[in-house]
């Protein structure tokens, strides 16, 4: 058969429509199927592609590990498989870092997941020394990615254990965003969570508050003088989470945001 008396080609599959990727998203309990639509089609580069986004999504997967990216305090922040997501309520935690002290030179960010908020403070300050820290080596490896633009370091260990010893007495913001939810609450948190997440990201032991307590209490040595540590926690453990601070001599107070349903609890060194 001649080049000429070939058959032609099969038509190019039609990329499906967005009520239609809405629609199969809708059926698979997706409440905002219309915007993840919108985000999918956008990501995808062929209608192959965009029908494996789909079937990932429609089967549990985060949204934000289908795209490979989350959106935090106005930034893209790349995420990974078995890396904690950041959440939006988590923005407040920053929000009340930067109130606190806008002209910050030092942060420390501790269970840095990947780095969500030590990159929001070093876009929002003016060039400060950003380090990072997480006991988990992928969540290190994607903080790494985070912060390299904004020439963070990240260190791989257990909270403080993991900061070059010249910090000490140097922080000016102490970022934690700690696991609190506690053990027997696991098993309620929504799938997406139990499937996805690093558990260690999650339980904060019989009360949700053995991660803080350990953080509280090492804190003062690593603060600068007005340096402050900032933990969110949730509403009914906001008192104990207060006293750790105080336990650890810090004064402490507690910020809320209603919107952002969020607590963050805030301890300053004197």
């Amino acid at each position: 058969m001649t080049a000429s008396s070939a058959p032609p080609p099969p038509p190019p599959t039609a990329t499906p429509s967005r009520d239609a990727v809405a629609a199969v998203l809708r059926a698979a309990g997706c409440v905002f199927a219309e915007d993840e639509a919108d985000l999918l089609l956008a990501a995808a580069r062929t209608p192959d592609e965009l029908s494996a986004l789909v079937g990932r999504r429609a089967r549990g997967v985060p949204l934000e590990l289908v795209l490979g990216w989350a959106r935090f305090h106005g930034l893209r922040v790349a995420v990974a498989p078995g890396v904690f997501v950041p959440r939006r309520r988590t923005e407040h935690l920053v929000d009340q870092a930067l109130a606190h002290n806008p002209g910050a030179a030092v942060v420390v960010d501790l269970c840095c997941g990947s780095g969500a908020v030590g990159a929001a403070l070093a876009a929002a300050l003016d060039r400060p020394e950003v380090h990072a820290a997480d006991i988990d080596p992928a969540a290190a490896r994607c903080a790494r990615g985070n912060l390299a633009a904004h020439g963070g370091r990240v260190h791989t260990g257990d909270l403080f254990d993991a900061l070059p010893a010249a910090l000490r007495g140097r922080v000016d913001l102490l970022t934690a965003n700690v696991p609190y939810v506690p053990t027997g609450e696991i098993p309620l948190l929504p799938v997406e969570a139990r499937e996805h997440e690093p558990p260690a990201a999650l339980d904060g032991g019989a009360d949700g508050l053995d991660v803080l307590r350990r953080v509280a209490a090492g804190a003062r040595d690593w603060l600068a003088p007005g340096g402050a540590l900032l933990t969110e926690t949730g509403r009914a453990q906001a008192p104990a989470a207060l006293d750790a601070l105080t336990r650890g001599g810090l004064t402490a107070r507690l910020a809320v945001s209603e919107e952002l349903h969020a607590h963050v609890a805030v301890g300053v060194r004197d």
